[in-house]
């Protein structure tokens, strides 16, 4: 499993050069945003990332304690 994470990064690396190359910066951002958004599900998923913690970093009208 220790090769995982390198070939899913230069997997992702190449597909943003192609979506850079040949569909502009537009295209670049989309597959960039889409690929974070992704990794972030990813990490919830398997329970490594508690999104109403997340959200909840984000509102000023709620402070952890």
């Amino acid at each position: 499993m220790r090769m995982l994470w390198p070939m899913v990064g230069l997997t992702f690396g190449t597909a943003l050069g192609f979506a850079g190359a040949f569909g502009g910066f537009g295209a670049f951002f989309i597959v960039l945003l889409l690929g974070a958004l992704g990794f972030l599900v990813g990490r919830a998923i398997e329970g490594d990332l508690d999104i109403g913690q997340l959200l909840s970093s984000f509102n000023p009208g709620k402070r952890s304690r």
